[in-house]
């Protein structure tokens, strides 16, 4: 079977597009294709599969976000950015307009050639200063759910962040994701602040199940969190994420998500060893 995709990456956040308003596979389908194709090495690879769909109310279409294990996620800022660039050229959409997710509307706009801007679904739940237990110590963290269904995120401050190799962190990444605090888990984002205001960020996500090069909500759910704080001099905010820089406008219950897209590849999916039931 040929199946017509895309490959497309925002800040070392990579992704699979595929038109499912043509293809018309299940969820079923979707989920068994992500798992297959995101795989590294074996096949595409990529962080997320996204399948475009036929809008359900007043946008310009509907976004699917399945994660390289299978399983489908709730939204991707990172992965919002880069459909609507793939929407744009395809002609599915104008320069601005509006995709629907399972999380809630994304409205986003082209502002340049790479350059796109989404606005990130707002923070439907904020705990902040939350207490756990991880290694038999008490961690101080701030918990964030973007959208309904909230898209779960943990803020955690690492000090030197920028000079600490991921091998230190992932056990305690782990630990924090699987936490039976969080009923679906949560994405687990550390962060440490620079002088100039600078923010350098590591993000352990859901799905994928290890560090990113970068996590849109992720970075949104950080920037807000800081923003709250007050520990943010300027907006917006900028964040250094493994794959590169993304910016962060916080207006009050607000988050927009602004950074470079990057065209990878177009072609058809071959990959003999999917199966679909």
């Amino acid at each position: 079977m040929e199946i017509p995709f895309s490959k497309m990456q925002g800040a070392g956040n990579d992704f699979i597009v595929v038109d499912n308003i043509g293809l018309g596979f299940s969820s079923k389908q979707l989920s068994r294709l992500a798992a297959q194709t995101c795989t590294r090495r074996v096949s595409v690879g990529a962080d997320t599969l996204i399948a475009i769909e036929a809008a359900k109310q007043n946008g310009d279409f509907y976004a699917r976000y399945y994660n390289s294990d299978g399983s489908e996620a709730e939204m991707c800022g990172n992965g919002a950015r880069c459909v609507a660039r793939f929407a744009y050229e395809t002609g599915l959409a104008k320069e601005t307009m509006v995709i629907e997710s399972m999380a809630g509307d994304v409205p986003a706009k082209r502002l340049g050639k790479r350059l796109y801007q989404v606005q990130l679904n707002s923070p439907t739940v904020y705990t902040e200063s939350l207490v756990l237990k991880i290694s038999g110590r008490d961690l101080m963290v701030d918990y964030v759910e973007l959208g309904d269904p909230g898209i779960p995120h943990l803020v955690v401050h690492y000090p030197d962040l920028a000079m600490t190799e991921l091998e230190t962190i992932q056990t305690m990444a782990r630990e924090l994701r699987h936490h039976p605090t969080f009923k679906k888990g949560a994405n687990v984002n550390f962060y440490d602040l620079l002088r100039d205001g600078t923010v350098v960020e590591r993000t352990y996500e859901r799905g994928v199940e290890d560090f990113t090069l970068a996590c849109g909500t992720g970075t949104g759910s950080t920037a807000y969190v800081l923003n709250k704080k007050g520990l943010t001099p300027t907006n917006p905010v900028m964040v250094e994420v493994l794959g590169g820089t993304l910016q962060v406008n916080v207006e009050g219950e607000d988050l927009f998500l602004i950074g470079d897209t990057n065209q990878v590849i177009q072609g058809l999916i071959l990959d003999e060893n999917l199966e679909f039931v």
